[in-house]
């Protein structure tokens, strides 16, 4: 149970898990409070004067007086979260870890504060739960899925100083693009409590669209990092603002304000928040990254194809959504020459037209396949791959004939109509004929065709949401986003090996309410390999890097050099390969297969390691990138030269400071690199040409192992490159 704090009134309480403390205070008269979430061992430093400014929870209603905050648009001391008072707590081992559940009541509610530990892992699921105990509907229009006070006192001399927050932009063919800013620069002064807020949101059904629900806040005074991530894959809020005189986030799902959500809650109703995960470390952004890492890895659903990693071969970037038996015959063997494991047939497979706007009804096309769409991935199979088929199952194009035959509620409605986004009505998986439609899909796929391997793909947002049966837009869009997920569940339940892929416009929904459930995750639909590298080298931040879909495209006319920055993208994350393999050279097709090898050698340390960052984030168009994984004893690092003319780079490795390090060239293994370490300043200094890659591995020198893993691995890769 709660153990008390020493030397403190009873009705305050610290929590010490996972190497997080919490303080909480349970007053009679006052809701409960969260005075503290830091690393284990700091000192709390709050005036109890301000004690009111750190509630646990924040809830907000409509047509209730009350709540004791500045004015503003911002979620500080709402109502009737003021009105709550503590009634008890469980304090209980799950599955995951400790689990902590506070109950609150006041105004008609019940309030549940969920804090879901996860053993060796910094940080904590939160969410909350809300039950209406009255006689009346309780109208809603904002649920803190977590709340937090005590990130920098504005009365500080040096308020702000210290505080830099990131965050990480992202758009279509542009992903993970990360930006450290002060608060200072983001519009803040310290003179006052004050009405601003920093706010981040997005709405609808591309929730990556603009900025990922993720950020991080460093705290250099202090020498932490508080890391935060939304797990929905709808609308979303966060924000910072002012509270007493110190700054106070805010984490939540869709809102009235900004995402046009509004919840009539009934008498006997249940509401549950969606949840966020939130973690503090001593150390810098990268601490907490590496954090992030091992709790994603906690949450996920477990999954074979997350322990194996087969390379997976896409047509997609030679095709261009036009399959068909005659383009695919001298492809797939080819693909399996090379070491591909998985071969999915990308968008058009369906189509007798245009596969845009026409999609829906998922049968193979008879022009394309005058044999059955059973042949193709019966020569797939017969080169010891696993067949893959591409769906966008949540929309019907508005040339789809099965479309005009289906009620409205079925799909999306706005203001009496339905909805068109960019050609295509949008799916309603609250109706239960949808699911059947979709089970149904999901059974031809893999009970009669034989499909081991789903790529579900998502071109269009849904924005607002939908009017039917609901209370508004947000509030029927939330109910959507639940159905799917539960949808996917059951599927996953039915076929526990098949591996479906998640892929949204690239990354726009790149969330991890998503990625729990989904083993894998498309990147990007960037189209050029040489802005590829830049997502590639920041997207583990984003993903943990076993779930990071990659792609490795060389192009007809590309040099050896280039099919190696191709192949460099994706060794040390998820390998995408895709190009016009026939038409590749036979050493460009060798140097593909070498990567390939190389990559099977290595995957293991992939879906073990944690990320690191030798320059830093990367940032278009950096001369330079590095991105690197460690696992245990064993690290590797991909550099790229992207435009440097002189060649040479220094790379700081703190982890390795005061050692003797050796560097191997994994890939490609013979184009070697020149290199020196400095170990009392712990810099490598690279040399690289320019418009160059390679995949190194860094090994201490006074390793025991070093030699034999060299040896294995070389031995590994030549039998590979033989077989081929």
């Amino acid at each position: 149970m709660l153990e008390p704090t020493q030397n403190v009134e009873a009705a305050k309480f610290t929590i010490h898990e996972n190497g997080i403390q919490l303080v909480l205070q349970t007053p009679a008269d006052a809701p409960v409070r969260l005075l503290q979430f830091a690393p284990e061992g700091t000192p709390l430093d709050v005036p109890e004067e301000l004690y009111y400014c750190f509630p646990l929870v924040e809830v907000r209603g409509t047509g209730i007086a009350g709540g004791s905050a500045p004015k503003g648009a911002h979620y500080l001391g709402c109502h009737p979260g003021s009105a709550l008072r503590y009634r008890s707590h469980r304090d209980h081992r799950t599955t995951a870890g400790r689990k902590l559940e506070i109950l609150q009541v006041g105004e008609g509610l019940e309030v549940v504060s969920h804090f879901q530990f996860h053993d060796d892992a910094p940080l904590v699921r939160v969410w909350t739960e809300l039950l209406n105990r009255s006689e009346r509907p309780v109208g809603l229009t904002y649920v803190a899925s977590f709340a937090l006070t005590g990130l920098g006192r504005v009365t500080d001399g040096d308020f702000g100083q210290g505080l830099s927050l990131w965050i990480p932009f992202n758009s279509w063919g542009n992903e993970i693009r990360w930006k450290e800013q002060s608060l200072f620069d983001l519009g803040w002064a310290p003179m006052c409590e004050s009405t601003q807020r920093i706010s981040f949101q997005q709405t609808g059904t591309w929730p990556c669209n603009g900025t990922l629900p993720l950020a991080v806040l460093a705290d250099a005074r202090r020498g932490t990092a508080l890391a935060w991530q939304i797990e929905h894959s709808g609308s979303w809020h966060w924000e910072l603002g002012t509270y007493g005189y110190d700054v106070a986030l805010r984490l939540s799902g869709p809102t009235e304000n900004e995402n046009h959500w509004f919840k009539q809650l009934a008498p006997g109703e249940r509401f549950v928040s969606v949840t966020a995960a939130v973690g503090v470390v001593t150390g810098k952004f990268e601490t907490a990254i590496q954090a992030l890492t091992r709790y994603r890895r906690k949450i996920r659903r477990p999954s074979p194809d997350n322990e194996k990693l087969p390379v997976i071969f896409n047509d997609y970037f030679c095709l261009w959504g036009n399959p068909s038996m005659e383009n695919l015959r001298p492809m797939i063997p080819l693909a399996a020459e090379i070491g591909c494991e998985v071969f999915c047939i990308d968008c058009g497979w369906y189509a007798e037209g245009n596969w845009y706007d026409n999609v829906g009804e998922w049968r193979p096309s008879v022009a394309r396949y005058p044999d059955g769409i059973q042949e193709p991935i019966a020569l797939i199979r017969a080169h010891g791959m696993i067949p893959g088929l591409w769906l966008e199952l949540e929309v019907m194009g508005i040339n789809c004939p099965l479309a005009a035959t289906l009620p409205d509620d079925w799909f999306f409605v706005r203001h009496g109509r339905r909805l068109v986004t960019d050609h295509r009505y949008h799916l309603d998986f609250r109706n239960p004929g949808v699911i059947r439609f979709a089970d149904e899909v999901v059974d031809r796929l893999v009970g009669e065709y034989g499909i081991g391997y789903i790529k579900i793909d998502y071109n269009t947002s849904a924005g607002l949401g939908t009017e039917l049966h609901a209370d508004s837009f947000g509030e029927g869009l939330l109910g959507h986003n639940r159905a799917y997920l539960a949808w996917l569940d059951r599927v996953f339940e039915r076929y526990p090996e098949l591996v479906i892929e998640n892929c949204g416009s690239g990354g726009m929904r790149m969330t991890y309410d998503l990625l729990s459930r989904h083993s894998v995750q498309s990147i990007s639909d960037q189209t050029d390999y040489r802005k590829l590298a830049y997502i590639a080298a920041a997207i583990a931040s984003a993903i943990a890097p076993e779930q990071c879909g990659a792609w490795a495209y060389p192009l007809r006319n590309d040099d050896d050099e280039a099919v190696a920055v191709n192949m460099v993208n994706a060794m040390l994350l998820r390998m995408f390969v895709s190009g016009h393999l026939a038409e590749l050279s036979d050493s460009r097709r060798a140097l593909m297969a070498e990567a390939i090898a190389a990559y099977k050698t290595i995957r293991n340390d992939i879906r073990e390691g944690v990320p690191f960052w030798p320059l830093g984030m990367p940032e278009y168009p950096d001369a330079w990138l590095a991105y690197g994984t460690t696992a245990g004893s064993r690290s590797y690092l991909s550099l790229w030269n992207m435009g440097d003319e002189t060649g040479s780079i220094a790379l700081s490795l703190p982890a390795f400071r005061g050692q003797p390090l050796e560097v191997d060239v994994v890939y490609p293994a013979r184009r070697p690199v020149a290199w020196q370490w400095h170990p009392e300043s712990a810099t490598l200094r690279m040399q690289l040409a320019q418009g160059c890659a390679r995949v190194l591995r860094l090994v201490q020198s006074t390793d025991e192992v070093r030699s034999n893993v060299e040896i294995q691995m070389a031995a590994e890769v030549e039998s590979l490159i033989k077989k081929i």
